[in-house]
This record gives C-alpha cells, structure tokens and sequence, in this order.
C-alpha cells in the first residue's frame, strides 16, 4: 500500500491552510464591487447633489469627468456605505407609505423625478415628492432622505441640516426651485446603527437657490470657455484638499487634490 500520510515524500505538494472565509468572501464581494463601478458611466453634468461643495474647481473636474488622481477612487467599503444608504431610503420610503403618506418617488416609466437645466448640462434627481399625509405640514412637498453612520446623524440631529449638512440643504433648495415646490420641504435621516428616524422642515431659501444656480452656470460657462474655476484653498495642505474638519464641518479628501496642485494654474 502506498504510504501518502503527510511526511512520506509521496505527496506532490505541501499542504496549505485554507484561507480565512470571513477574508475569502469579503474579497471576492470587493472585486464584484469594484466590477460594477468600473462599468459605470461617468455624469457629463453638474449635479445638484455636489453645488454644495466648497470648491468650484473641484466642481468642475467632476463635471469635465477629469479621471481621479491614483489611489483615489472609491474603496469598496466605501461602495458599500454607499449601497447601504440607498436600501436604508428605500426602507424609510417603504414606512413612509404605510403610515399613509402619498409619497410619489418615480414616474410610470420608472425613472426618478428631476430637472433639467443649460442644456443638459445642469440636472437633479429627487428622491421624491410627498402629495399628502397624516402629518400636519404642507403639501405637496419635496422628499429628500439620507442614512447616515450614528456620529453624524447625531450632527444632525443637534445642529439642523443647513449647518451640520450645508451640501444637503443645497441640494434641497435646487430641487424646490427648479421643481417648483416651494412648500418647506421634508427631509429625513435614517441612523443606520439604531434605526432611529429624525425629521425636519426646510423653508425654501431664494437666495440660498439662487447662489447654488449662479456655480452651476460658472462652472458650465467656464468649462465652455476651456478656463479651470479657482482653487478655494491656498495651499495644498488646506483641510478642502486634503480632507478632514474644518468650522465644524467634515470635507472628504479631494480626488483631483494632485492633479489640482500639479497643474501651473
């Protein structure tokens, strides 16, 4: 009988530990990830979900679809973060409408309410439109919702989404103007750790609209003009470059922050 116990010599290859499942499974679901976004076509537009942001320059680098410096595309945790939130706003939608709101958030054809403005070239999507409800408030109202981690729900919760959430509550006003819903809007946060739901009412701001109109013209007529918008920092090491907390909000790092300094402009 052939001896090919471990030691004999009669095995061709040593053995290896089979790898951890938790990591075998996470990196396969990565790669999936990483697929699917790599197939996603870039937006060739401004997006009103980004007017918010404090740098014009970084604006118009996401709207010329300008590739992102190495090393700063979106990590597969963050791919996940991000598909999280959108189940956890079709979750509060789902509630939404067995409480008894008439909560409309796409048209017959399936596609998401939204505008369209310069040509194509400035457009939005609302998460949706509330026509009535059990609540007291007025109707027809804009809908916009967010899941968010505890730390910054909780921001929210304490400071109110125009302070603690300026890029949402531009993204808001947009959305009133253009779709002519001038009623306060309501918007809703999700915490993704407790599930808790918190709610509040924002008065259309013109003027707030108006100046988040103005930077989607500016960056579409600059583009045109083939002229890069100015940095709104003064040197690279500037918290909007590089990321973190500054006046009590939190600036993710930006992806064009090599390219940007690189350049002589």
């Amino acid at each position: 009988m052939i001896d090919l116990n471990h030691g004999s010599g009669a095995q061709y290859a040593t053995s290896r530990p089979t790898p951890d499942i938790t990591t075998a499974l996470s990196d396969v679901i990565d790669i999936g990830l990483g697929v699917r976004q790599r197939r996603e076509r870039p937006r060739r537009y401004v997006s009103s979900s980004g007017l918010g942001r404090t740098c014009l320059r970084q604006i118009q680098y996401d709207y010329l679809a300008v590739p992102k410096d190495e090393g700063q595309e979106f990590a597969p945790k963050t791919l996940r973060i991000f598909e999280a939130g959108h189940r956890g706003e079709d979750m509060v939608a789902s509630w939404m409408r067995l409480a008894g709101f008439d909560l409309r958030t796409e048209r017959d054809d399936g596609r998401q309410f939204g505008f369209t403005a310069l040509g194509g070239r400035f457009k939005g999507h609302i998460d949706g439109c509330i026509v009535s409800g059990p609540v007291e408030m007025s109707y027809p109202a804009l809908w916009e919702t967010k899941a968010l981690g505890a730390s910054s729900w909780k921001d929210t919760v304490k400071r109110g989404v125009t302070v603690s959430k300026p890029v949402y509550a531009a993204q808001i006003v947009l959305y009133q103007a253009y779709l002519e819903l001038p009623n306060p809007a309501l918007f809703t946060a999700l915490n993704r750790d407790t599930m808790e739901i918190y709610a509040e009412l924002l008065p259309f701001d013109a003027a707030l609209a108006q100046q988040m109109s103005d930077r989607a013209v500016a960056v579409v007529q600059a583009s045109d003009a083939q002229e890069m918008l100015p940095r709104e920092a003064a040197e690279p090491t500037s918290v909007v470059c590089k990321g973190g907390m500054a006046a009590g909000h939190w600036h993710p790092a930006c992806a064009w922050a090599q390219r940007c300094w690189g350049a002589k402009q």
